[in-house]
């Protein structure tokens, strides 16, 4: 499915949107920073690092998600969901030396307060 995660800039502290393709794991989404292949990852991991909140926009539904990059046995699974929907990441990979990383975006619970 295509979405639209909303980052806040970790320089600027602006709103940034970007479209991605993300895949269900039970309620959360997963999203995949391959940039293509690229040597480096794209501002949006870098933005959710640094701030790993986010909101996501699928159709007219608008959510706030906490973020965590995936690592160890959670990335070796979620890696070989992506590759099996979506084969081209597998060549992403192949074309970089870095691990193209992952992203869970898990929904936040109503009423949590935002972090101090």
């Amino acid at each position: 499915m295509r979405i639209q995660l909303i980052t806040t800039g970790r320089r600027t502290g602006q709103p940034r949107e970007v479209t991605l393709y993300a895949w269900e794991d039970g309620a959360r989404l997963v999203v995949v920073g391959s940039r293509g292949g690229a040597a480096r990852d794209p501002a949006w991991a870098h933005n959710l690092r640094a701030l790993p909140r986010a909101a996501v926009r699928r159709g007219r539904k608008l959510e706030e998600v906490e973020v965590h990059e995936a690592s160890g046995d959670e990335q070796d699974r979620l890696w070989r969901l992506v590759v099996e929907h979506f084969p081209l990441y597998a060549t992403y990979q192949r074309r970089t030396k870095r691990r193209i990383p992952l992203f869970v975006l898990a929904p936040r619970p109503s009423g949590q307060p935002e972090p101090g």
